[in-house]
């Protein structure tokens, strides 16, 4: 059914506005000077901006991640994160459409969309007047229309058809919303830019975006029924991987973690990415510090840079892990942990077992760093942690070399968890009292904490990454093993594994048979918390089990419910939005 409704943007959405002057002068340089290139960089500067708020941990991102079994985030010591509830239903999937997850996740999309058919609208005429630039911008716009769509498509199960501000926007569902998406990165694949940095959609994006939604194309076509994957849709897949793979415009990044840090927007693994550089306003380092323990201080300089004690991996995707590796620490796989602080043997005294709670400390017990040496582990954190600790001035501790660093203390929140000894990661956590403390679930840090921040936690300078050549690589990889081309498909993952070199002592061996199943687990391995997990389920046929805490099987769930304000907003509209199922 084809109906229609107004895009509903956010009334607050000034208070996101970019920093536009730096972003012309980092990310749109390439540009010429002059009146129309003023037009041209001030279309583009709010659409490809506003994808911060889109990507926002508390936004759609958070929605993908919690919804998942890879994260769960329960109300931390009865004080932290309960945010009327929202991540608790996500999580159990029990959503309603009020929840402000789901509105939040929705109306930055939409927002978002708006923003991008305002550029097009600004563009087209000064394309059509033979401006290259424009025409150039205006494909980018018109990939980024596309992706944004595919998101919505993902997330609720249809995609918004609209040329311009004035029009009411198109409901399309199913095969209809794909073919709609597909025309708008086919209509643009063969003319768009080539060699932007990953700030920009290229041709390699929009070959993967492509890559993606014929990958998922049998669950849009019937999202509450087991997907029936079409050798044709495989074949795709395969070709457009083949494009940008052989392409050989970029390279698996040896260093896993360099993905994510200060200089990732000159990684050659990088396809499409946010780039914050720096210049956005009102952006954070989100993705590094949600996660991690509110009494952790990575940046030592700042004595604000801390975590926020968010999200951990549950114990059913950390068993993922252990099933793979069994007998043998998966700390040994260089995608899921990288040991950056390192604790003279002379300082360690008592605080020699990671696994188990430290109860006792000398004067001897910490070692000076320079603060600007001084860097946190990387990747799933277990166990206690160490780093910078405050008197009680609220002053970071000092010693001749700079910091004191030792066994960080329990100081977050104000619950029955509050100083009760140090920050020991435990593994199991949940919506029990003791599973919610503070200290519980595994932590992953998997974003660096940027250094150029003038303060630890804004102006980050880590792209935000949306696209990677390891994803292309596990695309086609899972579309050969699908079309009945294991072999194919075990050299694609092989290769992936093979090249994370840095530390070879870490690189994950290569595997002698792969199969859906460890597909699946290889996907949870590659690219864990970068917002793929819960489409990965879907697809896979796993969203209906069971895991910590949540034990929901209806199939209505696999989509978000479209939030009450919207079908409200649109009642009045002839052929109103109707619900999801379920819902």
């Amino acid at each position: 059914m084809k109906n229609k409704i107004t895009l509903i943007a956010l009334a607050t959405s000034t208070i996101f506005f970019l920093s536009c002057t730096d972003l012309e002068e980092k990310r749109l340089d390439e540009a010429p000077f002059g009146e129309q290139a003023e037009l041209i960089s001030g279309a583009l500067a709010p659409a490809y901006g506003y994808l911060s708020w889109t990507w926002r941990h508390t936004n759609y991102y958070g929605l993908q991640l919690i919804s998942a079994d890879e994260a769960i985030l329960p109300y931390r010591g009865g004080t932290d994160w309960y945010d009327g509830g929202k991540f608790i239903a996500a999580h159990k999937h029990t959503i309603t459409p009020s929840n402000g997850l789901v509105n939040d996740g929705w109306n930055h999309i939409t927002t978002n969309l708006s923003r991008t058919i305002s550029a097009i609208e600004v563009l087209k005429p000064l394309a059509e007047e033979g401006n290259v630039d424009a025409s150039g911008a205006l494909n980018e716009m018109i990939a980024l229309r596309g992706y944004l769509n595919l998101l919505l498509l993902d997330g609720w199960g249809l995609a918004l058809k609209k040329e311009s501000s004035g029009e009411l926007s198109e409901i399309l569902r199913k095969q209809d919303a794909i073919d709609y998406i597909e025309n708008d990165f086919t209509s643009v694949v063969d003319v768009i830019n080539t060699n932007r940095a990953p700030g920009r959609i290229t041709q390699a994006a929009v070959w993967g975006f492509l890559s993606r939604l014929h990958l998922n194309a049998a669950v849009y076509r019937d999202p509450y029924g087991t997907p029936s994957f079409s050798s044709e849709d495989m074949t795709k897949v395969i070709g457009y991987t083949n494009s940008i793979i052989n392409s050989n415009k970029f390279s698996l990044s040896p260093e896993y973690f360099e993905l994510f840090n200060d200089d990732n927007n000159s990684n050659s693994e990088l396809i499409f990415a946010l780039d914050q550089r720096g210049v956005l306003k009102l952006e954070h380092s989100r993705w590094a510090y949600w996660s991690l323990a509110g009494s952790w201080f990575p940046r030592p300089e700042f004595p604000s840079a801390d975590g926020t004690d968010g999200p951990a991996i549950t114990s059913d995707f950390y068993q993922t892990w252990v099933d793979a590796y069994g007998n043998v620490d998966p700390a040994t796989d260089a995608r899921f942990y990288q040991k950056n602080t390192i604790i003279p043997e002379a300082q360690l005294n008592d605080f020699n077992g990671r696994d188990r709670l430290i109860a006792t400390e000398t004067d001897d017990s910490f070692f000076c760093v320079d603060p600007d040496d001084f860097n946190i582990d990387r990747g799933i954190i277990r166990g206690v942690i160490w780093g910078p600790r405050k008197g009680d001035d609220g002053k970071f501790e000092t010693c001749d070399g700079g910091v004191k660093i030792g066994p960080v203390k329990q100081r977050k929140g104000n619950g029955p968890d509050r100083n009760v000894g140090y920050v020991d990661h435990v593994l199991q956590v949940d919506y029990t009292n003791e599973g919610s403390y503070h200290n519980t679930g595994y932590r992953v840090s998997k974003y660096q904490f940027s250094r150029t921040s003038p303060n630890g936690n804004g102006f980050s300078s880590v792209d935000l990454v949306l696209m990677r050549l390891a994803e292309i690589y596990l695309m086609r990889a899972e579309a050969k093993l699908r079309n009945g081309d294991s072999a194919g498909a075990l050299a694609d993952v092989n290769t992936l594994r093979a090249s994370r070199t840095a530390r070879p002592e870490q690189t994950p061996p290569a595997l002698s048979a792969i199969t859906l199943d460890g597909m699946l687990r290889e996907r949870g391995f590659e690219l864990y918390w970068e917002g793929f997990r819960r489409t990965d389920q879907i697809r896979f046929g796993k969203y209906e089990d069971s895991w910590t805490d949540k034990s929901d099987t209806d199939v209505s769930h696999r989509l978000f419910p479209i939030p009450q304000g919207a079908i409200d907003a649109a009642s009045g509209i002839d052929g109103f939005l109707e619900q999801n199922q379920g819902y």
